[in-house]
């Protein structure tokens, strides 16, 4: 039997650069929230930005070429993590490298979308899309065999981690390093703020006077092979990945359930896959983002999966803030360091516990910890959970035998259709019109595969939902920081339009994004794939998605580039 294990690890955060600083603020309790000094920006909101100037990041090692800050913090802590497992530029070149952002290269876009107008620094229009931060960071690593990139808002580096376990177990890479990397941006800081989930004051998970979350930046990376290559190689293992799983809440676009139901699916999904009964579970690093809703929904999601028998749990966004889509990776890297120190981290900052809220370690505790449980929840209710364990977890169900995979029919929507008898009027006047076609797409799929709901969905996009993101973006570039209404960002991030399929569908399954360029489709096609060979699915929706913005194609026309219209689906059976 295949058993996942990590070999190596690379973090950078507000905590520290790399892992020996972060470990010495987590023994110290100290947080990195503070005002900020790299972000330029008219709201003074406490934040957990990196220490490091991009020019500091840069002459940490020779790399001379563009790069957003997104993609420079992500070759630091890739750089550690490949380090540490000792992997050389020939098993670099037979490993995959999985990166999960959703800012990608936005904070350039910022600085640079007036002056591309006028024909000025029109190199950064490159390094915008999600796709060329994991291309930046390939550059600066050294050749891999396969690289890609998965965009589900804050979930996105922990879905990395569990698509590149997935390739492992199907013989798909030889190894695979994964994770993600976001840096701060005005765009993602203004529409958090735009929703009101932003806190003035330093956050406080699961404190009954929590106000909101504080946003950070940062990277984080593990490298994962099997146990047999591993111990092949004389590889040191770190820790056994023995459980995983993702699910949809399929509840609301920003909202999580007020029982936490996607939460709940991805514990115990994790759990049935590790085969370990919840009491197993030493200490559980909570989503614990500080803003009402999650810390509730979450807080319900953890009783029913525990119930009297709660282990410990803490929220280390007290210390390294919210760092969106590189959470998952970092927080992973965090429990890593844990569970080699022995330790519990602090949920610091809270005083006051919530009425019907779990209650959080408020200070570090000695502990052996065996195997811990790491959580990671996102908009469109995209929820991931993680189990590491010290020791290989025997009754670990992995698949067994492999499946093959049966296509269906390829449903293409190509021009204005009549969507009515698939959305309503009310829905659809909050849909751009290729999100409309798209729904339809699916529908249409399903309807020929004689499938009512898919086990999964997985989204294919290289822009996004990029309409909504020009109808944020280019009043924050020309008008300035205030005034900024939060419907538009609700609906920019890329997996929008999978989120909302689920939702439509009540699909609780596996729901993941690929944003990496041209090659998009053909990488959510092949992780669906992959699910279906380990069973982990028996059918998944496979989405192709791009709109065409007038104001995006006319700076992408500068550089010879353009976003066509793309809606299509398919459905995929295993057999």
């Amino acid at each position: 039997m295949k058993r996942i294990v990590i070999t190596g690890s690379g973090i950078v955060s507000a905590i520290g650069i790399g892992k020996q600083e972060t470990l010495e603020s987590l023994l110290r309790e100290q947080s990195g929230i503070g005002l900020m000094r790299h972000l330029q920006s008219v709201h003074h909101l406490p934040v957990g930005e990196v220490r490091l100037t991009n020019e500091e990041i840069r002459k940490r090692f020779i790399f001379d070429k563009p790069a957003s800050r997104s993609a420079l913090l992500g070759i630091l802590a890739a750089r550690e993590a490949i380090e540490e497992a000792g992997v050389n530029a020939a098993l670099l070149a037979k490993s995959a490298l999985i990166s999960g952002t959703t800012v990608g290269g936005m904070e350039t876009t910022e600085r640079d979308y007036l002056n591309w107008e006028h024909n000025q620094h029109l190199e950064t229009i490159a390094l915008h899309d999600a796709g060329s931060t994991t291309a930046t960071i390939v550059a600066a690593l050294g050749r891999v065999a396969f690289s890609t990139t998965i965009s589900t808002a804050c979930s996105s580096a922990l879905n990395a981690i569990i698509s590149g376990a997935n390739m492992l177990l199907t013989g798909d890479a030889e190894c695979v390093i994964a994770g993600g990397t976001e840096c701060l941006s005005k765009f993602h800081l203004n529409g958090f703020n735009a929703l009101m989930i932003l806190d003035h004051e330093p956050c406080r998970p699961f404190d009954d006077t929590r106000a909101g979350l504080n946003l950070g930046e940062g990277a984080a990376y593990v490298v994962l092979e099997t146990e047999e290559h591993a111990l092949q190689r004389g590889a040191k293992i770190l820790a056994y990945v023995s459980g995983y799983a993702n699910a949809c809440d399929a509840y609301h676009q920003t909202a999580s359930s007020e029982d936490g139901e996607g939460a709940y699916l991805a514990m115990t999904g994790a759990l049935r896959m590790a085969g370990l009964e919840p009491a197993a579970i030493d200490y559980v690093n909570a989503h614990g983002t500080a803003t009402p809703n999650n810390d509730q929904s979450e807080s319900n999601a953890l009783k029913r999966v525990f119930g009297e028998q709660m282990p410990a749990v803490s929220s280390t966004k007290s210390l390294t803030g919210h760092t969106t889509s590189a959470s998952g990776s970092v927080e992973t890297v965090i429990c890593l360091l844990c569970m080699q120190y022995g330790f519990v981290p602090a949920n610091v900052n809270f005083h006051t516990p919530m009425s019907n809220g779990i209650v959080p370690v408020t200070h570090n505790e000695q502990k052996q910890l065996t195997h811990v449980m790491c959580n990671s929840f996102a908009f469109g209710g995209n929820d991931s959970c993680l189990i590491l364990s010290q020791i290989p977890v025997p009754q670990s169900r992995y698949a067994e035998k492999q499946m093959s995979v049966v296509s269906g029919p390829l449903s293409v929507i190509d021009a204005p259709a009549d969507y009515r008898q698939y959305i309503s009027a009310m829905e659809a006047r909050r849909l751009t019109e290729q999100m409309r076609r798209v729904i339809m797409a699916a529908h249409e799929a399903l309807e020929q595969a004689k499938v009512a709901v898919p086990d999964a969905i997985v989204t294919g996009t290289e822009w996004g939902c990029i309409v909504n993101t020009m109808h944020f973006l280019d009043p924050l570039c020309r008008e300035g920081e205030e005034g900024l209404k939060p419907t538009s960002f609700m609906q920019s991030t890329h997996n929008t339009v999978s989120s909302l399929i689920a939702m439509q569908l009540k699909c609780h399954g596996y729901n993941a994004t690929f944003s990496h360029g041209a090659e998009s489709f053909e990488h959510a096609r092949r992780d669906a794939e992959n699910l279906l060979k380990l069973g982990l699915a028996k059918t998944v929706l496979v989405i192709g998605f791009d709109e065409a913005d007038d104001r995006w194609n006319n700076i992408l026309s500068k550089v010879n580039r353009c976003v066509p219209n793309v809606a299509k689906a398919l459905v995929l059976r295993a057999r």
